[in-house]
């Protein structure tokens, strides 16, 4: 059971990232955003999509209420590609992993430059 949610929380995934890029609205078509992964419960009825947007904190807040304000657009589009019986609400959440990972990347490339150096 949990592979088929599994199987289908990627195809979601994968039809939520097609239908972002197709989206109009300046807020979510201005920046660099994509779907870092999603979470269908298991009776189907909700998914969870994590979205990383490389940028500002404002540009992330922006691309987060234009994805929000879109969310019934993107819904029917999504269950179209998947051929759900029913569309799972989608239920959008930053994901800032990317950011925070790029950041530790950052303290370690300076410790490699000044290895003597404590801080």
């Amino acid at each position: 059971m949990s592979t088929r949610i599994d199987r289908i929380s990627e195809e979601v995934m994968k039809a939520l990232a097609e239908c972002i890029r197709t989206l109009k609205d300046p807020r979510v078509s201005g920046g660099l955003v994509s779907v870092t992964r999603c979470e269908v419960t298991g009776d189907l009825r909700y998914a969870k999509a994590y979205i990383s947007v490389l940028g500002s904190e404002d540009d992330a807040k922006a691309v987060m209420r234009g994805l929000k304000s879109a969310s019934g657009y993107l819904r029917r589009e999504v269950a179209h590609k998947v051929q759900l019986r029913y569309a799972p609400e989608l239920q959008f959440h930053l994901d800032q992993s990317i950011v925070h990972g790029a950041h530790i990347s950052e303290l370690l490339h300076k410790l490699e430059e000044h290895p003597d150096k404590e801080g």
